[in-house]
């Protein structure tokens, strides 16, 4: 269209566009010619296969032998703790730290002075600014100067921040580092090395750090070598199991295993008896006839004891008897008579 004085009108004409028109055919021309070859499972990394092989050569890397959970039954290589693998430890067992920052505040005088003197190992201590001075707290410093921890003064509403919303610390508290597990199948092999013959208990289902704190003074007590707990729907190392087992916990090691059914089933591969605690157990305790075998001894939870799978993997359901029909056991003490009565069985044996 022109206007008036014969010139076409601004916005009327559209300008060409220099260069050649792309088509349909020149956009789908890298689509037509296919895509490259596939890669090897084993190559990608997202793969099972391809997650193998890198772990593979982690293993590799750090030193071990042969691929990861070899000769050691079916499943005993999953789960080692949480991260890649560690060097050994003072105990000869490996153990692997929690990822992240896992770590625990201990709040109160209490709680904190009980937490030293049962040797929990701590990585910090908070101490609030211009705070009361009594005897629990020259305590708690003296005990933490003598081991060289790191004392840190803050203020109040510092302090209220790491204690966490309504938590009463009266001034004080403690940071615990995540506790280091050690891995079932390197505490079987470090028991057999050292010729004594295994001694273990795991846990299935039980939640009360108490229990778990109990649990290990009485396998440390009856020359246990080590306590399992499973990596899901457990209790774990924290403070309070520190505290209950009374200092125990720094001699006894505690594995955590990814799949406990799959772990009991590496331990029978290995020779070790596999032994499950039950009110209604067909194998009384005091007629146990393997007691100076190579056991595991296994305790469920107090509501719902062993799982089902747990007691289908077990060699036999151990049940101690009782007089009164109304009282029972907790995981705590079942556990401690069951260790008694094999430590008595075996010292019996030895002396035969």
């Amino acid at each position: 269209m022109k206007n008036s004085g014969g010139k076409p009108r601004a916005g009327a004409v559209r300008k060409s566009r220099k260069g050649p028109q792309v088509g349909s055919g020149g956009q789908g021309r890298q689509a037509l010619e296919g895509k490259k070859p596939t890669p090897k499972a084993e190559d990608r990394p997202y793969h099972p296969a391809g997650k193998a092989k890198a772990a593979r050569e982690r293993y590799a890397a750090a030193g071990g032998r042969g691929k990861p959970g070899e000769g050691r039954g079916q499943g005993s290589g999953q789960g080692r703790g949480r991260g890649d693998t560690a060097p050994r430890g003072a105990s000869g067992a490996a153990r692997r730290a929690k990822s992240g920052d896992e770590s625990e505040i201990v709040t109160g005088r209490n709680s904190v002075v009980e937490a030293l003197r049962a040797h929990i190992p701590a990585s910090t201590l908070y101490i609030a600014a211009r705070v009361e001075m009594d005897e629990r707290v020259k305590e708690i410093l003296s005990i933490a100067t003598g081991r060289g921890l790191p004392i840190l003064e803050v203020m109040r509403p510092e302090l209220d921040r790491l204690a966490g919303r309504d938590a009463v610390h009266q001034g004080v508290a403690l940071k615990v580092p995540p506790y280091e597990y050690a891995h079932p199948a390197d505490l079987l092999d470090l028991t057999i090395r050292k010729g004594e013959t295994p001694l273990f208990v795991a846990l299935d289902g039980i939640t009360d750090p108490r229990n778990l704190g109990a649990i290990i003074r009485s396998t440390a007590a009856f020359g246990g070598q080590g306590v399992i707990v499973p990596q899901r729907r457990s209790v774990g190392m924290t403070a309070s199991a520190w505290k209950t087992s009374a200092g125990a916990a720094a001699r006894t090691p505690v594995a955590m295993a990814a799949n406990l059914t799959q772990t009991l089933k590496a331990f029978k591969e290995a020779g070790v008896f596999v032994l499950g605690l039950d009110g209604g157990g067909d194998v009384s305790l005091p007629g146990l006839s393997f007691a100076d075998r190579p056991v595991v001894i296994v305790v469920g939870s107090e509501g719902k004891g062993l799982s089902r799978l747990v007691t289908e993997t077990c060699d036999a359901i151990v049940s101690i008897p009782i007089t009164a029909t109304t009282e029972s056991l907790n995981a705590g003490i079942a556990t401690s008579v069951t260790l008694y009565e094999i430590a008595k069985l075996r010292a019996e044996a030895a002396t035969k």
